[in-house]
């Protein structure tokens, strides 16, 4: 079966049961862990709403896991760790409030290289009740950071940006400085990003482990970057690309991830409920097609 057939038998299985209720796929019921996976989303998803439009939207498309985007994306904030203590609370009562759980925040900018430095992120995170922290740290920094996690119990996974990332471009990057540290301190592995670099994603989830904290996912057309293309210029809609979920999930599945699997959807910024809602009829459509295997 051709990779094309493949994806569209899956998508079909998703939406075919809820097309006969006259329901569009991501509006009607649906299982919040499809196959034992959890589908989460990324807030920068809908990083050109407020948070009341973004929690609506995560709400139609009934995700109940999330990854929220604490700090300012064109000047627009999820969560503003910044803000005044009322406005903290009302942020963390409007998604307990939606029914979501905020199981991670970020992409966090963690550059500086003292505990003091590096501890009002921590404060946050504990007052907020959020868990863990996805974050961008330097190589000076990771024993202070890991200090911090012990202090603090929160969990620290690193997320891989592609090429142009000079401190942690890959998984493999990241799972070399947290080797025999702290296990609450791992991966976010961003699999757009890996494969970018050249990565085998399955294989590399395979090799992370119990390192793999948490998943940002998108939809490639190539793997390879040409001259003077942005890491943006790969992607597309999810479903419609070479990302091989399928063996992802599977991997996911053998090796009992517990995480979440993120969606990062970075494609049209002004119309994203579409393609998210394309995405997660896809997605779900691909782990129906496993569980029926």
């Amino acid at each position: 079966m051709n990779n094309f057939a493949t994806r569209r038998n899956f998508l079909g299985l998703a939406g075919a049961g809820l097309a006969a209720a006259g329901l569009p796929p991501a509006y009607a019921k649906v299982e919040p862990t499809p196959w034992g996976i959890k589908l989460g989303i990324a807030t920068y998803t809908f990083r050109e709403f407020p948070r009341a439009e973004t929690i609506a939207y995560i709400k139609k498309l009934q995700i109940p896991w999330v990854s929220v985007k604490q700090q300012g994306v064109k000047g627009k904030y999820h969560w503003d760790m910044k803000a005044p203590a009322e406005e903290q609370a009302q942020a963390k009562k409007d998604f307990q409030d939606a029914g979501l759980k905020v199981m991670s925040a970020g992409n966090t900018d963690m550059k500086e290289l003292t505990a003091d430095g590096l501890r009002p992120l921590f404060e946050w995170a504990k007052a907020g009740g959020v868990p863990m922290l996805v974050a961008a740290p330097v190589h000076e920094n990771i024993g202070v950071i890991e200090q911090l996690i012990k202090q603090y119990d929160i969990k620290v996974a690193i997320h891989n940006h592609g090429p142009e990332d000079k401190n942690f471009p890959t998984p493999e990057s990241v799972l070399e400085v947290v080797k025999g540290r702290d296990p609450r301190f791992g991966l976010c592995m961003d699999v757009g990003h890996s494969a970018r670099t050249g990565a085998d994603v399955v294989k590399a989830i395979a090799e992370a482990g119990s390192r793999l904290l948490d998943m940002h996912v998108k939809d490639l057309s190539t793997f390879k970057q040409g001259p003077g293309q942005k890491a943006g210029d790969l992607q597309c809609e999810v479903g419609e690309g070479i990302m091989p979920f399928p063996q992802i999930f599977k991997q996911l599945k053998k090796m009992n991830y517990q995480g979440c699997v993120n969606l990062e959807y970075e494609i049209n910024g002004k119309d994203s409920m579409s393609g998210a809602t394309q995405a997660f009829s896809y997605l779900r459509g691909v782990l129906a097609g496993l569980a029926a295997a």
